[in-house]
């Protein structure tokens, strides 16, 4: 007769190496989903890389010839020539593409230190009334030439902000620019400004001009991305302006959305708080908009509530 009890300890050991094999497989699932995540970043970096390398080849050599050609033209003025006239034009037209270009390089900066870590914020006491009012004084003139008119008006207790007066200013000079730009003649551009009742502020800029969908919102936002021709003027530059002035809000503790709807016209609402503790995004962060954020150790140019 067969004795069917089992070795002591033989249930457990069993269990045991049952469980082993177990965590085993687990331990190398994960380490092949760690493996394959990994390779997608990697592919997707490499993408990035080289979409913002032709990306940039493209935004710095086109103002560069542009330089050099004209420039070329005026150093051969007397055998050309040219008359006092052409040399003032084309000095103009070196002038846009050179201006150009420092604002394409200054962009590149800013997202490199964002990417870094390093951005820091001024943070002082703001009126937005006067920011804004100086934003718009800069667009005025583009804006008569272009026939667009602007109007603004401004809630008399819109309160005081804390943020970096300049990068505020960077970030209502790219959207009011925008507007302008993407609103065709006898449109018009609004900019409004009122308080909200936690005691932070609201600028709303609004325009009758092109209008985006929500997909074209989304590529708009995202850096060196591209639209389709027909609103390549969102993407004018390196691509970085809606970006940055996105992440420069995000860098005040605030909030950019954008509302748009085709043929109709668009409206950004600027959010801002009347304190923040002043922080910078991890650079992935900031750039593609993911929320994490860390404080600033270096206090010299960052004030902390």
């Amino acid at each position: 007769m067969l004795n069917a009890s089992a070795t002591p300890g033989t249930g457990s050991s069993l269990m045991g190496e049952y469980a082993a094999l177990v965590a085993d497989a687990v331990l190398r699932q994960r380490a092949r989903e760690a493996e394959h995540s990994a390779r997608v970043e990697a592919e997707l970096a490499s993408k990035v890389k080289s979409e913002f390398i032709s990306n940039m080849s493209h935004e710095l050599r086109t103002p560069l010839n542009t330089v050099i050609g004209f420039a070329k033209l005026i150093s051969e003025c007397e055998r050309r020539r040219l008359s006092g006239g052409q040399i003032v034009e084309y000095a103009g037209l070196i002038h846009d593409a050179a201006t150009h270009l420092l604002a394409v390089i200054n962009d590149i900066l800013d997202i490199s230190k964002m990417q870094s870590g390093k951005y820091t914020l001024d943070a002082r006491e703001v009126q937005l009334p006067e920011i804004l009012q100086s934003s718009l004084a800069a667009f005025g003139q583009n804006a008569t030439d272009l026939g667009v008119s602007i109007e603004s008006r401004f809630d008399p207790d819109v309160p005081a902000v804390r943020g970096d007066p300049g990068k505020l200013r960077q970030v209502f000079n790219s959207l009011i620019s925008n507007s302008v730009k993407f609103t065709p003649p006898g449109g018009s551009v609004h900019v409004g400004a009122s308080a909200l009742p936690d005691g932070g502020a609201i600028v709303r800029i609004r325009d009758t001009g092109v209008g985006m969908t929500k997909e074209e919102i989304a590529v708009a936002l995202t850096p060196f991305a591209q639209v389709d021709a027909g609103h390549s003027r969102w993407r004018e530059g390196a691509g970085l302006g809606l970006p940055i002035a996105k992440a420069l809000v995000q860098l005040h503790g605030g909030k950019l959305e954008i509302r748009s709807a085709k043929s109709l016209g668009t409206e950004v609402a600027v959010t801002l708080p009347s304190r923040f503790k002043v922080s910078i995004l991890q650079g992935r962060d900031v750039v593609l908009g993911s929320g994490g954020h860390r404080d600033v150790s270096d206090g010299h140019h960052a004030t902390r509530d």
